[in-house]
């Protein structure tokens, strides 16, 4: 084997390398995360030589916490993040491609073809997940999208060496027993970590934990907002501050978990925001009291104001922070109707009403807060337990006597 066909396979092994490096970075801040408590995360392609981000703002923050990070989440407390599977991928890539270059000249075509057809599946995973960072989520992780280049140089490289080596040698027969062997040793680069991160991961409780529940949960001065309301769904209360990073993600994890349509969901408005929140000191999300006016303003429209608001929350911080007009003006932009209505006296007592609502039931100053069948999910289970802790208790309130359980 000549120098022009051990270059590319060089590459491969290298970027394959670099891969499992950046892959396996982000499954250790998943694994963190399974005692069920907040941590710091790597954002940088240098870790330990850049501070990790312990603010939750960052894209790298929004991909953990999103419902893209892990797989079967209704199965397992928090999933098998799909980082582990791509790092066993990686790891796969580069002892096949360490194989070819110590094999040297013994190794067919056939060979780089298959090295080929393995890089495909990182490169389309990196494609799918691109699109969902950017569709979706609408921020991209620094560390996903080391993962998306490193995937491009492999099957670059991959597609290179076998060019180069089918032209240096004469076309066989395919060789089927062959590949399907090293189809199964794929399989197995990806099973056993996989068996293992299962057997050793933390184990739920075998009852879902209680954490409380509202010592007042009637609404009487009409401050909730009904959000998606399913018929003879479970009562479903949302604590929600509408520019807080972790509320939009558990508006996504709803969503892509089916789970939303088995509730009947309300939605209380409890912005962190000093400006009109005296339970707070400081506003850790400017801006959010005047978007809450605006989605209790918008009457049969606050559901679409409020998806609006967790779509553009960067938008909408900056601009609460810089000037309340600025962030006014770009609200009746979008909603014209709001014009009148925005620093109303009636809104801003409906919003007042909302926040006295938080302290006759004592609820800590934090969002977001789920309450389900009267029952609070742990603050610790709404994000990447949301989807287990959700599912066990639906079917507990399934085998309840009727009547059981309420607002």
């Amino acid at each position: 084997m000549g120098s022009s066909q051990r270059t590319p396979l060089l590459v491969v092994a290298v970027a394959a390398l670099a891969g499992a490096f950046f892959a396996g970075v982000l499954t250790f801040d998943f694994v963190a995360h399974l005692d069920r408590q907040v941590h710091a995360i790597t954002c940088s392609v240098t870790p330990g030589l850049s501070a990790p981000d312990s603010s939750g703002s960052s894209g790298c923050h929004a991909a953990l916490m999103s419902p893209y990070s892990s797989v079967a989440r209704r199965w397992t407390w928090g999933g098998i993040p799909i980082s582990l599977p791509a790092l066993a991928v990686f790891a796969f890539l580069l002892f096949r491609s360490l194989d070819l270059l110590l094999a040297g000249a013994a190794r067919p075509a056939q060979a780089t073809a298959f090295l080929l057809a393995a890089t495909l599946l990182p490169l389309f995973a990196s494609i799918v997940y691109f699109l969902l960072s950017v569709l979706r989520l609408k921020t991209l992780c620094t560390l996903c999208t080391a993962l998306y280049v490193a995937s491009i140089a492999c099957f670059a490289a991959a597609l290179v060496a076998h060019r180069r080596a089918a032209a240096g040698g004469s076309l066989r027969p395919v060789a089927w027993g062959w590949h399907i062997v090293q189809f199964c040793e794929g399989v197995l680069f990806v099973a056993i970590p996989v068996l293992v991160y299962l057997l050793v991961k933390p184990a739920y409780p075998e009852q879902v934990a209680h954490c409380g529940g509202l010592l007042h949960p009637e609404d009487r001065y009409q401050m909730r907002l009904p959000l998606a309301r399913q018929g003879g769904g479970v009562p479903t209360i949302e604590v929600l501050d509408p520019l807080c990073p972790a509320c939009r993600a558990l508006s996504l994890r709803l969503g892509a978990s089916g789970l939303a349509q088995q509730l009947d969901r309300e939605v209380v408005l409890f912005p962190l925001d000093a400006t009109c929140n005296w339970m707070v000191s400081e506003s850790l999300h400017p801006g959010s009291c005047t978007v809450s006016e605006a989605i209790l303003a918008a009457g049969p429209q606050a559901e679409t104001v409020l998806t609006w608001a967790l779509d553009h929350q960067p938008e909408l911080r900056t601009l609460g922070a810089r000037s309340e007009k600025e962030l006014s003006a770009r609200i009746v932009k979008e909603f014209p109707q709001l014009a009148g209505a925005l620093g109303s006296p009636a809104v801003k007592s409906r919003l007042n009403r909302s926040l006295r609502w938080v302290v006759a039931n004592s609820l800590p100053v934090l969002t977001p807060q789920v309450f389900v069948g009267g029952r609070k999910v742990c603050d610790e289970d709404t994000d990447l337990g949301l989807e287990y802790v959700l599912t066990r208790l639906l079917h507990e309130r399934s085998l309840a006597p009727s009547g059981v359980g309420g607002r």
